[in-house]
């Protein structure tokens, strides 16, 4: 989904295009990086909680987070604030590819998220880069193991090659 600002006298809603949301999907949300208005609250985190939503990636704020966190709903954001998106902004897009930190999320991509940020990955590469992530988590366990074990970090990286884990592979 993309937001813009309301123009002119007209009203803007949030939130309506929930109803067209498939269990399992990820909702991802462009609102230009906007830290002055909410386009997710709490009536959002139940209704997308119940109906089996996966999570929700904003590119701006929300609001309501202890509805979130009741419900165990994740939510990934740039920040909290109070006021609400409503007759602020309107909806202009949906189901169409939005720019993210300059990168291009269409729909189908894979969305993953943690503590640590969020990443999106386009369906075509999702298994190519699901081999390399895994690669890359078994190298950096082997790597911590041996240092366990008595190794040098230093050796351990070298044994494992992991200063050069992310050059593409043939």
């Amino acid at each position: 989904m993309r937001y813009a600002p309301v123009g002119g006298a007209g009203g803007g809603t949030v939130g309506d295009f929930l109803d067209d949301v498939p269990p399992g999907a990820v909702i991802v949300i462009d609102n230009d990086g906007r830290t002055d208005v909410t386009v997710w609250g709490g009536i959002m985190t139940e209704i997308a909680a119940v109906r089996g939503v996966a999570g929700t990636v904003i590119n701006g704020v929300c609001r309501d987070v202890p509805a979130s966190l009741a419900q165990n709903y994740p939510l990934f954001s740039r920040g909290r604030f109070m006021r609400t998106g409503k007759d602020r902004v309107r909806l202009a897009a949906v189901g169409e590819p939005v720019t993210i930190s300059g990168i291009e999320i269409c729909p189908g991509a894979l969305v993953c998220a943690d503590a640590d940020g969020v990443v999106a990955v386009p369906a075509a590469a999702a298994r190519r880069i699901t081999e390399t992530a895994e690669h890359i988590e078994r190298t950096e366990a082997g790597i911590v193991a041996a240092a366990r074990a008595g190794s040098t970090l230093r050796a351990a990286r070298e044994t494992f090659g992991y200063h050069t884990l992310q050059t593409r592979r043939p």
